[in-house]
């Protein structure tokens, strides 16, 4: 009898690792528009990151802290170098940089209602200072940046410190986009734009080209400011070890590091998740640069770029950074990519968590749109109560890790505390892999 009637094995469906469904999903989305695809958010894909170090909590070797008992401060003091008046706050967890155009007006003031509660800072953003923003920050860093919107000395001085922006984690190098459908009446006048029309700020400052130049324009806010204001450089990361050695040689008083899982109100798709290096590989050289100048915590380190818990704050810490800054998380926080509103992002194409395209100005918790109706539905007063009680969390987490590696203050954990589960971790970090006494490539940055 013949053997035909019988199948032949058929092998499973095998995926290629280099064109894989979304890779495929976007060369065909991209054959069919003919242009490159914008979103906001950071990088989605996987990378070295916090998770990667885990603490070496107190044995008999070290001795704990009790933590109903013996105290383990937080706080920290941004401005020391030149600044007047330094700025004190009661966490080393800040509100990064989030302009009013790319987020809500109720958005702005949420943050700043949540980060007044629990003691520390937010930032301005591109775009200028809003009186809700500002009536509802004890502490307001105000941006500035190469595209000038909504700059003007009288808010400088208003400001509780100033942070001249360079560039971002999420696109170090390249310039921000506020496209049309958010340039509302109100942005517009704001930023001496037509209304409707895209946005797309300067990837550099028009009126300085260097660190010399850079020198010059620090003196120049100094002396707007009566010396008063701290000043910051806000840089993304790319090459920290130059960078943050040009910042402080130009008179910083704090530089600012953003890693490329940073977030952005939008940029290309291509520039998230392939121009930058993550934060856990930028810290160590940085705090090099300050540690070789003799400058580590006389100039204070701010470091951001996907912090997500008091985990990631107390790594941060331990790694020499000063105080962490978060953006993303705070937006989440506030009430974005929240599972209640599923429907509505089902209706957008979407699901709740990936939600990315705040450029669109259709946000359903009213946090990245201008559109007034949208707006209504972000209630300012219980969003900031959220955002404080995240931020409380963050500070106390840190404060349990701190406490169980012995130390009575936050800035007190150090490298010695940490170790790696990855070769590219430890060498990124300069900490030793778990186990051994390795530090991959210690020998140089």
């Amino acid at each position: 009898m013949s053997d035909t009637s019988k199948k032949t094995p058929q092998t499973e469906p095998r995926f290629s690792a280099t064109f894989d469904p979304g890779t495929m999903s976007e060369i065909r989305r991209a054959a069919a528009t003919g242009i490159y695809d914008i979103r906001g958010a950071g990088a989605k894909r996987k990378l070295p990151h916090f998770d990667d170090l885990l603490f070496l909590g107190a044995s008999v070797s070290r001795y704990p802290l009790e933590g109903y008992r013996e105290k383990c401060g937080t706080d920290v003091v941004l401005g020391t170098r030149y600044a007047k008046k330094p700025i004190h706050l009661k966490t080393p967890v800040t509100i990064a940089g989030m302009s009013f155009g790319a987020l809500s007006g109720p958005a702005k003031e949420a943050l700043g209602r949540g980060a007044s509660a629990v003691g520390t800072s937010t930032t301005t953003g591109d775009g200028g200072m809003t009186p809700e923003e500002r009536g509802q920050s004890s502490i307001l860093v105000y941006q500035y940046l190469p595209s000038r919107y909504g700059m003007n000395p009288d808010d400088l001085r208003k400001a509780d410190a100033i942070e001249v922006v360079i560039g971002q984690g999420a696109k170090p190098g390249g310039g921000g986009m506020l496209l049309g459908q958010k340039i509302s009446d109100r942005v517009a006048k704001m930023r001496c734009l037509p209304k409707g029309v895209d946005q797309r700020s300067a990837c550099r400052h028009p009126d300085w080209t260097g660190p010399d130049d850079l020198e010059i324009k620090i003196a120049e806010l100094r002396e707007i400011t009566d010396w008063e204001k701290p000043i910051y450089v806000k840089v993304g990361a790319t090459r920290p070890y130059f960078d943050v050695t040009l910042a402080v040689k130009a008179g910083a008083d704090v530089v600012v590091l953003d890693g490329m899982q940073g977030g952005t109100a939008a940029t290309q798709e291509v520039f998230i998740e392939h121009v930058g290096i993550p934060i856990l590989a930028a810290i160590r050289p940085a705090v090099q640069a300050l540690q070789d100048m003799g400058m580590h915590r006389k100039v204070q380190l701010i470091v951001s770029g996907g912090i997500r818990n008091g985990a990631d704050v107390a790594k941060a810490l331990a790694l020499g950074a000063d105080a962490v800054a978060i953006g993303t998380a705070a937006l989440i926080a506030l009430g974005d990519n929240d599972p209640h509103l599923e429907e509505e992002y089902q209706k957008l194409g979407t699901t709740a968590g990936a939600y990315d395209d705040w450029h669109e100005g259709k946000d359903p918790a009213g946090i990245t749109t201008q559109d007034p109706e949208l707006m209504k539905r972000l209630d300012p007063v219980k969003a900031g109560r959220r955002l404080a009680n995240y931020l409380s969390v963050l500070t106390m987490e840190a404060q349990v890790i701190a406490r169980a590696c012995g130390k009575s203050h936050l800035h007190n954990l150090e490298p010695e505390d940490l170790v790696a589960l990855t070769i590219e971790s430890a060498a990124m970090a300069k900490v030793p892999l778990a186990g051994t006494t390795w530090i991959p490539g210690a020998s140089s940055f």
